[in-house]
C-alpha cells in the first residue's frame, strides 16, 4: 500500500510541476505566440504519453500484486480444507 501512496504523490508532484513550468514558460517565452503554441502542443503530447506509460506501469504492478495475493489465499484455503 505504501508504494501506491508514494506513486500517487509522485504523479501529483509531476502534474503540479508541469503546470507551474508551463505557466512560467508561457510568461517568459522568447518566441512568438504561434511558435510557443506549437512547442506547448508537442510538450503536452510528450507529457501525456509519459503519464499514460507511468499509469500503465503502475497498473501492471498492481495486477501482479493482486495475483500474488490471490495465489497466497488459494494456498491458505487449500491447507485449511485439508485440515
Amino acid at each position: 500500500m505504501e508504494n501506491s501512496n508514494n506513486s500517487g504523490k509522485i504523479i501529483t508532484s509531476l502534474l503540479i510541476g508541469a503546470a507551474v513550468g508551463g505557466i512560467l514558460g508561457i510568461l517568459f517565452a522568447p518566441h512568438k505566440g504561434s511558435k510557443t503554441r506549437r512547442l506547448i502542443s508537442g510538450s503536452t503530447t510528450d507529457f501525456t504519453q509519459s503519464v499514460k506509460d507511468k499509469f500503465n506501469s503502475m497498473m501492471d504492478q498492481a495486477k501482479g500484486e493482486v495475483e500474488t495475493i490471490k495465489d497466497q489465499v488459494e494456498t491458505i484455503a487449500d491447507k485449511a480444507s485439508r485440515g
